[in-house]
């Protein structure tokens, strides 16, 4: 018994020796594990500027067009007769008013056919008047039995035919003399001299063009647009147009849509009543958008719609979390959101009124990451006035 004791001394030892040892391992590792746990990630801390609440804003669907600016009135000055330009009072940018005499052609021709014209018609007045004497006498003969009724017949004849032609040489006498006016050249419209299309001392043919007159007091954009998209075009919609060389957009108004579509293309062209602006010219190139329609929908910025995966989606601020919501998109346009202009698009589905959602400028973000709304710095205090 007593040869027994040291070894079951040595057994017992070894075994509280041994569940020392596990023990301090255990707590080693849990030690080691601690230490070793990822951190708590830190809130992300969002400023005003990051962030929208999605509202039901009034959007517009518009439609892109171009094209170039027309004067609704144009005139081009034309000859009237043949003749040598002899004087032209205007050039490229006057101003001139309807009925204004802006130029002359020579009148020796037309008038040398106006002294033929009268002279004609002075002979055959003199023609009328014999014939006329002959009725006269050959009236009194048959009465006395002298001549018979046939002759009477031929005078009046004689006489009609004669009366004829005196009528017509005064309208061929009147014909010369409008000729003789039709030498001046007069503005049809009033407005701006374009063109000076000939010049003194040029002979110019019948309607050979002397002078182009605008009128830039009503302007019109004339503009393609294609079959699918003029059926929603109608008279009247409202138009915002940025021109060549103006700073500020230009509004427009639908004033007539063309019943034919355009050879080739198939196109049909819209014109435009430009509101009249300083600055504005025929020829110009313009561009801009026509609201199509207008109505209450439930809006984002259209930055804010992330596209990387197959559905549309947006993050937002869901109890102190980032959260991905699907989206289902509608109508595009521009809106004001948070007193700012942008790109909005329509939210059919996946948002209610009143999210906060994140804009585009926040970066790459992950679903589940904390996030908070820091407050917005407020405007630093007036300084107090010195007392007096």
């Amino acid at each position: 018994m007593k040869r027994r004791m040291p070894w079951l001394i040595a057994v017992v030892a070894i075994l509280v020796l041994g569940l020392f040892v596990l023990r301090t391992l255990h707590a080693r590792k849990l030690a080691s594990g601690a230490s070793n746990a990822p951190p708590t990630a830190a809130a992300l801390e969002l400023t005003p500027a990051d962030v929208v609440v999605a509202t039901p804003v009034e959007l517009a669907r518009t439609l892109n067009l171009s094209g170039g600016l027309k004067a609704v009135n144009t005139a081009i000055v034309k000859a009237k007769v043949a003749a040598e330009l002899k004087t032209l009072t205007v050039r490229e940018g006057d101003t001139v008013r309807a009925g204004q005499v802006i130029g002359q052609l020579d009148t020796t021709e037309v008038e040398l056919r106006v002294r033929q014209a009268a002279q004609t018609a002075e002979s055959s007045r003199a023609q009328l008047d014999i014939t006329q004497r002959a009725l006269e006498n050959n009236r009194a003969l048959v009465a006395q039995g002298f001549i018979s009724a046939t002759g009477l017949e031929t005078s009046i004849s004689n006489q009609a035919a004669a009366q004829a032609s005196y009528r017509a040489a005064e309208a061929a006498v009147d014909l010369a003399r409008k000729s003789v006016a039709d030498a001046r050249l007069v503005a049809p419209i009033t407005g701006m001299v374009s063109q000076r299309l000939s010049q003194p001392g040029e002979r110019v043919a019948i309607d050979g063009r002397v002078v182009e007159i605008v009128d830039l007091s009503r302007l019109e954009l004339e503009a393609a647009v294609a079959p699918e998209d003029v059926v929603s075009v109608q008279v009247g919609q409202v138009a915002r147009l940025q021109v060549d060389g103006l700073a500020g957009p230009v509004e427009a108004k639908v004033a007539r849509i063309n019943p034919s579509t355009q050879a080739g293309t198939r196109s049909v062209m819209v014109y435009l009543a430009v509101t009249p602006r300083p600055g504005l010219r025929q020829g110009l190139f313009a561009k801009g958008t026509v609201d199509l329609e207008r109505r209450k929908v439930l809006a984002v910025p259209l930055s804010a719609v992330r596209v990387d995966q197959p559905r549309p989606y947006v993050f937002v601020l869901d109890d102190g979390k980032i959260a991905r919501r699907l989206v289902a998109l509608g109508a595009r346009g521009d809106a004001t959101l948070a007193g700012r202009r942008d790109a909005v698009v329509e939210i059919t589905d996946g948002l209610a009124d009143g999210t906060t959602v994140l804009r585009a400028t926040v970066g790459l973000v992950r679903a589940d990451t904390p996030a908070r709304l820091a407050a917005a710095a407020s405007p630093p205090a007036p300084a107090a006035s010195a007392a007096h």
